[in-house]
């Protein structure tokens, strides 16, 4: 049971922001086999694909913001496939994207045309939950629903196994459902109290819920909270995984980023063994 291992750089953001280079250095550094990329800090293509080449560091996939690419999904994602990326992720939605409002049925359809500019540049397009997507229409999740809409040669997915479980489904079968359609994971990990979200989408852009008080949420390093990650690699296996990208939105534990990126990668490797 071993996949390669990716770091989604949206988890060192800062560090990135103020060494690039020196932050990419320090990934390869940990033993990432690659990373999937959240914008690319002002750097070209050209150079982004000459320093990952020099370090060995695979480009494995790319979050582009949905409105970002949706008027012009190849133009958005062209500088990605020069990188080397196989995936594309649409990886959020604002409010009056969701499940639930009048822009969902919009929003769909603008999935299967930017799964379409991704397939014509010969990309494949992923889309990264939350749990918002974790809403019923007629009887059936949301995030179903879009994958039942858009075919898996336009549309695959890249489940986040944080979001999964607080959405209130288990990681591990939800990748098997998935089977064959989920090339890359997102190994997150959580700690969480009570039953208010807290502070839950604070780095999302949604205020505090009022619910603080009453309870506890907080990103932690892959083995360091509440998941089950040697059943979500093993179904990761079964599944057909090619990737498993470690998030960790923001730091915890009084740990820098780059520090709670070592510890997650540590302990992947550890069971991995």
């Amino acid at each position: 049971m071993k996949f390669p291992i990716a770091l989604q750089l949206y988890s060192v953001r800062d560090d990135m922001a103020a060494d690039f280079e020196g932050t990419l250095r320090a990934v390869k550094a940990m033993g990432y086999d690659g990373v999937e990329f959240a914008g690319l800090f002002d750097k070209s293509a050209a150079e982004v694909k000459a320093l990952l080449d020099e370090l060995g560091l695979d480009a494995v996939s790319a979050h582009v913001p949905y409105y970002d690419a949706v008027d012009d999904p190849e133009a958005a994602f062209a500088p990605y496939k020069q990188i080397g990326c196989r995936y594309v992720v649409v990886p959020y939605l604002t409010e009056e994207r969701r499940p639930g409002t009048p822009g969902w049925a919009e929003t769909v359809e603008g999935v299967r045309k930017l799964g379409a500019g991704a397939k014509a540049l010969g990309l494949q397009l992923l889309y990264h939950n939350h749990d918002f997507e974790f809403v019923k229409i007629d009887g059936k999740y949301a995030l179903d629903t879009l994958y039942d809409a858009v075919p898996a040669d336009l549309l695959q997915t890249q489940l986040d196994t944080c979001w999964v479980n607080v959405g209130g489904e288990d990681p591990a079968s939800y990748i098997l459902k998935y089977a064959g359609r989920s090339p890359v994971v997102h190994l997150k990990d959580f700690y969480k109290s009570g039953e208010g979200k807290g502070k839950l989408y604070k780095l999302i852009g949604i205020e505090d819920d009022g619910e603080a008080a009453e309870s506890t949420f907080e990103f932690r390093p892959v083995g360091y909270g509440m998941q089950n990650f040697k059943k979500i690699l093993a179904a990761c296996e079964t599944a057909g995984t090619q990737w498993v990208v470690v998030e960790q939105d923001d730091p915890s534990m009084d740990k820098f980023p780059l520090e709670c990126a070592a510890m997650s990668i540590d302990y992947v490797r550890q069971i991995m063994e």
